[in-house]
């Protein structure tokens, strides 16, 4: 994906998010109304939540392709990530208000009656839901934007508790407690996905390994250069989102000037720059060198 797709990724998910989640509010929250069902009305915020966690990412990816300037040399990429520990903050908000009115709803034995209504309703919001779990996710799995795959498990998770409640409204006539037990199990789908979601935000923000496969990439794009091998250890990673930066040590001949030594690394750090749009930079060591 060029870099003017990627910028606009967000934006076009967060803007199709919106709509779509606005309309399904209003519907759910209709029917949980007329059928008096917490369940329907707690998925109807679950859903109106995903409204406001694609406004945020809208902003977010305004903020985050802003060009780096002197107090950001690396750019503003990881408002993605704020981003999205924003997200998970708010649904688990939103969780702990529905565990709380479920569990004082099964205190006072207060029971659902759910009808045709219910059921076409929560159908709707399962195939509308997926299908907005699956285009974050692949526009997730293009951009790597890690804001885009968490409004994709807010989508996914929206889905799920609506299957529950489906469930739970074919079972309801055989129990009395059944909506507050499912707006309990809603609760505790919203904190997984708050915990999931801030977990990887968390993880990048505070710095991660380069995955196995980037490093072998890297090692064999090196190896094509300079078949010898030069004995490529010790990664490092740099995530800023929209811009990434790659440490690493080779080793050279002792007998090698610094010029030449100098030459062989700038040359490497061009081709990564040029094969897999990371900035690097290359210490160099004689062969013999042990680090302690």
């Amino acid at each position: 994906m060029d870099l003017k797709s990627y910028k606009n990724a967000g934006v076009v998910e967060g803007v199709v998010s919106v709509v779509a989640n606005t309309l399904l509010f209003i519907l759910k929250y209709w029917a949980g109304i007329v059928t008096g069902s917490l369940a329907i009305v707690a998925d109807a915020w679950h859903t109106m939540s995903d409204s406001i966690s694609s406004i945020v990412l809208i902003a977010a990816t305004g903020l985050s392709n802003k060009k780096p300037d002197k107090k950001h040399p690396f750019g503003h990429g990881r408002w993605e990530q704020i981003a999205a520990i924003f997200i998970g903050i708010i649904l688990a908000i939103i969780a702990y208000d529905f565990l709380k009115d479920s569990i004082l709803r099964l205190k006072d034995h207060t029971s659902v009656t759910f009808g045709t209504l219910a059921i076409v309703v929560t159908c709707i919001s399962i195939v509308v839901k997926e299908a907005l779990a699956q285009y974050a996710f692949r526009l997730a799995r293009k951009t790597g934007n890690v804001a885009i795959k968490a409004d994709g498990w807010h989508h996914r998770s929206d889905a799920l508790s609506s299957v529950v409640v489906l469930i739970g409204i074919l079972l309801a006539k055989y129990f009395w407690w059944m909506d507050s037990v499912l707006g309990i199990i809603i609760a505790l789908m919203l904190f997984y996905a708050t915990y999931t979601i801030i977990k990887e935000a968390i993880t990048k923000i505070l710095g991660e390994e380069p995955s196995e496969e980037l490093i072998k990439k890297i090692n064999d794009a090196v190896t094509e250069m300079y078949p010898e091998g030069l004995q490529l250890h010790h990664f490092h990673i740099h995530n800023y989102v929209t811009h990434q930066e790659v440490t690493f040590h080779i080793r050279l001949p002792g007998e090698l000037s610094l010029e030449e030594g100098h030459s062989v690394a700038t040359a490497i750090e061009k081709m990564i720059e040029e094969r897999f749009n990371i900035t690097s930079t290359i210490h160099v060591e004689p062969l013999d060198f042990e680090h302690p």
